[in-house]
């Protein structure tokens, strides 16, 4: 738990940007996400295809640890992947966004939805609006969008935005497929 600040104190607070779809809002990380996030991670489902063992987060603080990533990597790099919330009731749903750790395969435009989110077709609105972003706020030709083979429904995903499978690539230890959205066949889209 954070002490209360005093009033005046010079604490640091990220402004970033603000991404509204039909149906969601992308936005910064708050500390109100923390708990929704490590239930999301905490599912096997879900676990499986993002955590980098692929097991369930199974405590608060390997949650906490897994949200404060998401929010430092806008810290460090002043971009990331954004929080997802629900505009009809403003529930956290999932993270999508740019990402590019150290030796990625590329700028890539990742996504996760919670479980209770799923099958509303929400990781592809808030993927589009990710990726109109990065091509509208990076100069890049392509983003990257790193799949595992068993991922079913990111593959969907990456079929309904547009993205092709381009070729294998190794990722944390087995085999994933590298999926991409250029520049050119978006504006043509």
């Amino acid at each position: 738990m954070i002490a209360t600040a005093r009033a005046g104190a010079p604490l640091a607070h990220i402004q970033g940007p603000v991404v509204e779809t039909p149906h969601l809002i992308l936005r910064q990380w708050i500390a109100a996400d923390i708990k929704p996030y490590g239930e999301m991670l905490a599912d096997p489902g879900v676990a499986r295809f993002i955590t980098v063992d692929g097991k369930p987060v199974t405590d608060e603080m390997m949650g906490w640890r897994h949200a404060v990533v998401m929010a430092g990597h806008w810290a460090l790099h002043g971009v990331g992947m954004f929080a997802v919330e629900e505009k009809a009731t403003g529930r956290f749903v999932g993270r999508v966004g740019p990402w590019s750790p150290p030796n990625w395969p590329g700028f890539e435009v990742g996504w996760g939805i919670a479980p209770g989110a799923q099958g509303k077709g929400y990781a592809s609105e808030a993927a589009r609006a990710a990726i109109g972003w990065s091509f509208d706020h990076f100069a890049i030709d392509e983003i990257v969008h790193c799949i595992d083979r068993e991922n079913v429904a990111s593959q969907g995903v990456a079929r309904r935005i547009g993205a092709e499978k381009r070729r294998e690539i190794e990722l944390f230890g087995h085999t994933a497929d590298l999926w991409v959205t250029t520049r050119s066949h978006w504006i043509a889209a």
